[in-house]
């Protein structure tokens, strides 16, 4: 039987499914009428749905919930704490990094390891990253989770719907297909069906956190149309249009890093001349600062050390630190005019090691955006978008890696996530 659009009943079926889950997770714990009311359904078209995903082990009842009015009350409903979790990694140019969340989006595990990266094979980035996610694995399986999905996180360009980095420039690593080296741990020998994997550049990630995770705490939400900017050693950017990604032809959209701000400036490992990366990315900030990058990564070796050094030498007032916070801030204020000009968006978000150094780098980006940015139709004045710095720091890329390893869950529950004593099987 096909309904209005070519759907068919099962595929109907599968939406609301995963429209309930959505909402619980989202708002729960929540009664079923509140669920029914949310999604636009029946309560009796509601409660076959939540039955089933109670039988798959993916919601639980809390407790009694008040109906405000006649009959008895029913229970309250909340998404499990066992089940499937979203594993997320991150391979960073200093460290890696692995963790875990459950459907309630709660961190249950961490690991993270100091890895010099730049330069390295992918081979034996993969083997170590492999022992970290093991760790992982292991840890909540104990806690009754199994893993739905991995997604990893790597500072450069990942070919559209693929696992393969085409280009990290700051890794060195040119068309690295990373599902050979974690195949052990997408598809554990044992194992009933492979883990799916997803390689992602860290921006998007990023954004996506920021998206999932950067309201509350007394902040309000994002906006659906933003550029959120990420730094570690490069610069990276993502653009959400509407809420959802803007990924370009290839998958390649956001490589604000390689911008270029000053056309007849210093040569770039991407090929080019006076791209942002060398005015504002890590190595180029502390040698400004009169800091040796290779001496001060020698000597703060731990991922976050450098920026935080650079952020302690600023408040000590050290001149130089601080003006080249300032030069940074300044070329970042004229690479994303660009960006802002072309896209009108609501804000600008900065995240990723930006987030710690913004008290100096943030004065001078807002100037040049001010400058930059064309009149704006509702105030008839010159103007840029809003600047905000992202509460999820330097952990975006990995949060946003994990939840974005849910996704399949959230999108068809039961396809993706049939636990092992389910009846389906």
């Amino acid at each position: 039987m096909t309904a209005p659009g070519g759907d068919t009943q099962h595929g109907i079926r599968r939406r609301n499914l995963a429209r309930v889950l959505r909402t619980v997770a989202a708002q729960g714990p929540v009664s079923r009428p509140a669920v029914a009311a949310r999604i636009g359904l029946t309560r009796a078209g509601v409660a076959p749905l939540v039955n089933e995903l109670l039988r798959a082990g993916l919601l639980v009842e809390t407790g009694r919930a008040a109906t405000g009015g006649r009959g008895r009350p029913g229970s309250e409903l909340a998404v499990s704490d066992r089940g499937p979790a979203g594993i997320g990694a991150e391979i960073g140019v200093d460290h890696l990094a692995v963790c875990a969340v459950d459907l309630r989006g709660r961190v249950r595990a961490r690991v993270a390891a100091d890895a010099a990266n730049r330069h390295r094979a992918p081979g034996p980035v993969l083997r170590q990253l492999s022992g970290l996610l093991a760790e992982v694995t292991a840890e909540i399986a104990a806690e009754g989770l199994r893993p739905a999905g991995l997604t990893v996180a790597v500072p450069g360009l990942v070919a559209r719907d693929a696992t393969t980095v085409v280009h990290a420039p700051n890794l060195g690593w040119r068309a690295a297909d990373l599902a050979p080296g974690l195949a052990g741990v997408t598809a554990p020998e044992g194992g009933s069906s492979a883990v799916p994997l997803t390689v992602e550049n860290e921006a998007n990630l990023g954004a996506l956190a920021e998206l999932r995770l950067g309201g509350g705490a007394g902040r309000p939400a994002p906006p659906p149309d933003f550029v959120h900017v990420s730094a570690e050693a490069g610069i990276g950017a993502a653009v959400v249009v509407d809420g959802q990604l803007l990924r370009g032809a290839r998958g390649f959209a956001g490589e604000l890093g390689h911008v270029p701000v000053y056309p007849d400036g210093p040569p770039c490992d991407c090929g080019g001349r006076g791209c942002l990366e060398q005015y504002a990315g890590e190595p180029a900030v502390l040698r400004a600062g009169g800091l040796t990058p290779e001496r001060a990564a020698a000597a703060h070796p731990r991922p976050g050390a450098r920026i935080a050094l650079l952020a302690r030498r600023a408040t000590d007032g050290d001149a130089a630190v601080v003006r080249a916070l300032h030069e940074a801030g300044t070329a970042l204020g004229i690479a994303l005019a660009g960006a802002v000009n072309l896209l009108d968006p609501q804000a600008v978000v900065l995240g990723g090691a930006l987030a710690g150094l913004a008290p100096w780098v943030l004065p001078s980006l807002e100037r040049e955006l001010t400058l930059r940015t064309a009149v704006t139709a509702e105030s008839g004045r010159v103007g840029g978008p809003a600047v905000t710095v992202s509460r999820l720091g330097a952990d975006g890329p990995l949060l946003g890696a994990a939840h974005a390893a849910l996704q399949g869950v959230l999108d068809d529950p039961l396809h993706c996530c049939v636990p092992a004593h389910s009846p389906r099987n």
